[in-house]
């Protein structure tokens, strides 16, 4: 008994609120677990990640300075381009090709007459579309020298020896002068139209 009085503290004990009286006092507020590791010494607060609204994200590709538009960041082409000539490759496939056409119309007709010149104007065409931007005038020179070359190796000679391959190429130029000067020109008209629509895109942007 004497024990039991030592430790209660003197005066009126306080009995638990109930009801609304609990209600109405506030309780000590309860931080919440990070991770659910106790935090120690010295430790501050993180502050909470923001939250972006998920969607999708519009990525715009520039460029870059030297990078071909047929070629993506990594290096790989894109699909579904058509490849472009270098100058170097300009002049290979003009000289194949009209090779080509000048050797199968030598074998059917045995001679060059009109499905070199038509082949010769196709060929034209194809390197004025694809050849590069900085190489466009590849295209123009080298039709003209693929066409006097096919004419120097596969036009018929009557004679042997230089001067006369020499008479023969002169000749076949003045003969073929019209296919010669068609195939040259609609090559350049279409380079001249590239660059001129090349040019507008640059002063556009």
């Amino acid at each position: 008994m004497e024990q039991s009085i030592r430790t209660q503290p003197p005066g009126p004990r306080r009995r638990p609120p109930t009801g609304r009286a609990a209600a109405a006092v506030p309780r000590p507020g309860r931080a919440p677990d990070s991770a659910g590791a106790p935090a120690g010494r010295g430790s501050r607060p993180r502050p909470a990640a923001t939250e972006h609204p998920a969607g999708p994200r519009l990525r715009l590709r520039v460029p870059l300075r030297g990078q071909r538009d047929d070629e993506q960041s990594d290096g790989r082409r894109r699909p579904g381009r058509r490849a472009r000539l270098t100058a170097v490759g300009t002049g290979v496939v003009a000289v194949l090709a009209t090779l080509a056409v000048a050797g199968v119309d030598r074998l059917l007709f045995d001679g060059l007459g009109w499905v070199f010149g038509l082949g010769y104007l196709v060929v034209c065409f194809q390197l004025a579309v694809r050849v590069r931007y900085v190489d466009l005038l590849a295209a123009p020179i080298s039709g003209p020298i693929a066409f006097a070359l096919a004419l120097l190796l596969l036009e018929p000679v009557n004679s042997p020896g230089v001067t006369a391959r020499v008479v023969s190429l002169a000749t076949g130029l003045a003969l073929r002068a019209g296919w010669l000067f068609s195939g040259t020109g609609l090559a350049a008209l279409i380079v001249l139209a590239r660059f001129v629509a090349q040019r507008r895109i640059h002063r556009s942007r």
